[in-house]
């Protein structure tokens, strides 16, 4: 009932092999190391080939960011002065995610690395969004611009951890180590993160974790059982390298070796975790501050890849606050939230949790950067 498969990989100290590649450890001083061959992706070691030649350095690092199915929603009309980022609203989930949500989530993460790598390359950016309310994809499916990054020449700064992170971070599946806590200091790191609009509440150790774990775990179950929500999320499911290869995109699920989740495992899953967390806003379908919790999401990810920490999203919950709402149901689920913040005036737009985990994970295809641009 989950809504991805988890990789079943053979790990080893050095070696991993999964999905038919064999992969070496993680080392942060060789982007080769960790991302095997194939076209797919070549986008992780090409991402910063472009760096003080032109702002299209900016464009390959945000491809590169976290985002919902791996649907990859994102357009770039780039020139010299300006980055324009369209929603491409083709590229949507259906019933999954009615109101374009967690798409513009995952334009919001794009932007972060956007911005991380302006600085780095030696630019000064100034970053404006286009406000209006979450809605509906438009009937023709035509892009819709969601941001504009004025971009001007400055001086070259030290990329900082984050920035160097950015061809490490991968979302993890598998099991993280629950005998092992994270360090206090980076919980507190994590729950500073913000943006106007937007805060960082964190669960802590097995109660406040198993609690949490339940409440997604059951919204899960109830929203993957809508017909029109699988209906929604099917097209993004990739069952052999080929497809994996000639597509470039979605989630991969090799038969025969992943096996869909039960219930109870996804939820022993979770509580696995000695951290889960919840970013909220004050108005979820406000498209600006849906875009800036984008932004803290992909920051809390990169800043735990440069600690060797994993992470991964786990949504069910406020996935189901969007089910419930475009049903017309009662709002059960953010009735349940609600009791986790203690304050129903931040409203909750995603969920995930983080600790060290057993295997390493690996990278998802992404599209070339010609795919994604608006010429």
């Amino acid at each position: 009932m989950d809504r991805r498969n988890f990789l079943r990989a053979t790990a080893a100290v050095t070696i991993m092999v999964a999905n038919g590649q064999v992969w070496r450890a993680f080392a942060q001083d060789d982007i080769h190391t960790e991302i095997p061959d194939g076209p797919e992706f070549e986008p992780w070691r090409t991402w910063n080939q472009d760096a003080q030649v032109g702002s299209l350095a900016l464009v390959r690092a945000a491809i590169l960011s976290a985002n919902c199915f791996n649907t990859q929603p994102w357009l770039f009309k780039v020139t010299d002065q300006q980055i324009e980022v369209y929603a491409d609203s083709k590229r949507n989930l259906g019933a999954f995610d009615p109101y374009l949500r967690e798409m513009h989530f995952s334009l919001g993460c794009a932007l972060e690395n956007l911005m991380l790598t302006a600085a780095a390359n030696g630019y000064k950016v100034s970053l404006s969004y286009v406000s209006s309310a979450l809605k509906p994809p438009p009937a023709d499916g035509a892009p819709e611009l969601a941001a504009r990054i004025d971009v001007g020449r400055g001086a070259p700064k030290r990329g900082g951890e984050l920035y160097d992170a950015i061809p490490h971070r991968h979302t993890n599946r598998n099991r993280f180590d629950p005998q092992r806590p994270l360090p206090p200091a980076f919980i507190d790191q994590v729950r500073a993160l913000k943006e106007d609009d937007v805060r960082v509440f964190t669960f802590v150790g097995p109660e406040q974790v198993g609690k949490v774990a339940d409440a997604v775990a059951d919204a899960t179950v109830e929203l993957n059982s809508d017909p029109e929500v699988q209906k929604g999320t099917r097209p993004w499911i990739r069952t052999t390298r080929e497809q994996q290869r000639e597509l470039r995109d979605g989630s991969f699920v090799e038969a025969g070796v992943n096996a869909r989740t039960t219930p109870t495992a996804y939820r022993d899953l979770m509580k696995t975790a000695p951290v889960f967390g919840l970013i909220a806003v004050r108005d979820r379908y406000d498209r600006a501050q849906t875009m800036r919790a984008g932004r803290v999401w992909q920051r809390a990810h990169l800043l735990a890849t440069a600690r060797h920490i994993a992470a991964r999203p786990a949504n069910g919950s406020v996935e189901l606050i969007d089910h419930q709402r475009d049903k017309g149901q009662p709002a059960k689920s953010a009735e349940t939230l609600a009791q986790f913040t203690g304050d129903a005036s931040w409203q909750p737009t995603f969920m995930f949790y983080m600790g060290y985990a057993l295997r390493l994970a690996p990278a998802s295809p992404r599209r070339d950067i010609d795919t994604v641009r608006i010429l």
